[in-house]
């Protein structure tokens, strides 16, 4: 797939990864926390470039030693604002992909009947709360063309076509900038 449906990180050869790549997918949601959206999801790409490797491998990543792996996340430019627990994730959620997926990300959702197996699923993900597994499933149905029946349902109030509300609706600067509205709005009516 050569194709860049993934526009999550806003820099070309990040999204391409992101795109073709079922754990650097993976492991971009894993990241968006507590940084810029694009920040979080370039951060696969930066990963592989100092591994030099032109992809992500789980079996690699969970046996890398964890000193080692958190400082190669800790080079400046560091990939999250806190390399060291996000290293340690990562190694979490791919010790994970390898245990029960022999390290194929895309086995997590490949045979999965429902969209409400596929967030079961999602949600055993170590680092996927149920929030961020509803927005890793809209993800893949409007993205990535992973649509088991029941998977818009399954993702909440992030399933429906045309909301700007996660990572799921963004397919460029354009509804980059209608979900970060609606994630400032929705943060002014918490406080409000």
């Amino acid at each position: 797939m050569n194709e860049i449906i993934i526009r999550l990180a806003q820099q070309p050869e990040a999204d391409a990864l992101l795109s073709r790549s079922p754990l650097a997918a993976l492991v971009g949601m894993l990241l968006d926390q507590q940084v810029p959206m694009e920040w979080a999801f370039s951060g696969p790409y930066t990963i592989a470039q100092r591994l030099g490797a032109d992809d992500l491998d789980a079996h690699a990543i969970a046996a890398a030693d964890p000193e080692a792996f958190a400082a190669l996340l800790s080079q400046k430019p560091a990939v999250h604002r806190y390399p060291g627990s996000m290293a340690k994730r990562i190694q979490q959620l791919c010790a994970y992909l390898v245990e029960h997926y022999d390290g194929d990300a895309a086995a997590v959702w490949r045979d999965a009947a429902s969209g409400a197996e596929l967030l079961e699923r999602l949600k055993a993900l170590p680092g996927f709360g149920e929030q961020k597994a509803k927005i890793f499933l809209a993800l893949l149905g409007k993205r990535l063309g992973v649509r088991p029946k029941g998977w818009r349902e399954a993702a909440g109030d992030y399933g429906p076509a045309n909301v700007y509300r996660s990572a799921a609706d963004i397919t460029g600067p354009d509804s980059l900038a209608k979900v970060r509205e609606y994630k400032q709005a929705r943060k002014a009516a918490a406080k409000g």
